[in-house]
């Protein structure tokens, strides 16, 4: 898993209140932002695009090859939809670029966003990375299937 800290992401966010921003290299735009400028933004251009959480990710199924990284939001540690926004990136749409958990993400939420798909995180502020680092490391197996490991544990050990 890769932690993003808060000051460097590594991608510049364009303001909410430009509507059609021009095309430059590393631009994290809205969803609406993106959803302004698709048509004519550079195939060969990077970009990168902050959803909420109501958002239906299938809905840009045609533009997952053009995005480099998909930041979803955790607008509060207890609304899980983002959680099932990259569950279906990863599994069903097939999503290789970076998905990365913003917002209210907390130590304690780690192993299902890794189980879920997803591979970057920025932490809140009050958040410890050592923390996160040791958390991913306590929990080995698991029961279930997740986006890396389909099958179910019993299914692996009868196998």
């Amino acid at each position: 898993m890769k932690f993003v800290s808060l000051q460097d992401t590594g991608w510049q966010a364009v303001d909410a209140a430009e509507t059609a921003p021009a095309a430059a290299p590393q631009r994290l735009l809205t969803l609406a932002q993106w959803q302004a400028v698709r048509a004519s933004w550079p195939a060969e251009l990077p970009v990168a695009v902050t959803l909420p959480n109501t958002f239906d990710v299938e809905e840009l199924a045609a533009d997952l090859p053009r995005i480099a990284l998909l930041a979803l939001q955790f607008p509060k540690w207890t609304d899980g939809r983002a959680y099932s926004q990259a569950r279906t990136l990863r599994a069903r749409l097939g999503y290789q670029g970076e998905v990365r958990a913003t917002g209210e993400v907390l130590v304690d939420m780690l192993s299902l966003l890794q189980r879920t798909g997803v591979d970057a995180v920025q932490l809140r502020a009050d958040q410890r990375e050592e923390s996160a680092r040791r958390a991913l490391t306590l929990v080995t197996e698991n029961y279930q299937g997740d986006v890396s490991q389909t099958r179910p544990l019993f299914a692996r050990l009868a196998a």
